[in-house]
């Protein structure tokens, strides 16, 4: 009886909560390594599969970029004491990513806010709201 799990891409999709069609993305951009197939030419994956995806999906989670996720999953293969200062630097630099764009969700939050403020609650062609979609022309 073997150790190993033998585990159908559905199955697998299912076990980590991620579409077959994502699966094989991560195959083709080298994410995760290419299954072992069977005579039909059906992926067989196995638990290191399981193990992988489920720490890029953990990854996606916490908004890492793939790009990112594949640096750390890089780093994951190196000695086990090996320091994790590039880590860190990756971690850092999401961190400063994220807090750029909650300052610009922040901006976009307090302009939506002062519009509906200035809204007037009168008809459609005086909405203050829609006004802030129309373009302001250069004049000629």
């Amino acid at each position: 009886m073997r150790d190993e799990p033998e585990l159908s891409i559905g199955r697998l999709a299912k076990l980590t909560n991620c579409q077959d069609v994502t699966i094989r993305y991560y195959e083709k951009i080298g994410l995760i390594p290419e299954p072992r197939r069977t005579a039909a030419g059906y992926r067989i994956y196995s638990r290191a599969h399981l193990e992988r995806l489920a720490f890029i999906r953990k990854g996606r989670e916490l908004g890492f970029p793939l790009d990112a996720v594949k640096s750390l999953l890089a780093l994951v293969e190196q000695p086990q004491d090996a320091p994790c200062a590039e880590v860190d630097a990756i971690t850092e630099s999401h961190l400063a990513d994220l807090r750029q764009k909650i300052g610009s969700l922040k901006e976009l939050e307090h302009t939506l806010e002062s519009l509906l403020h200035r809204c007037g609650h009168t008809t459609v062609c005086e909405c203050r709201v829609l006004e802030a979609f129309q373009p302001e022309l250069a004049q000629s």
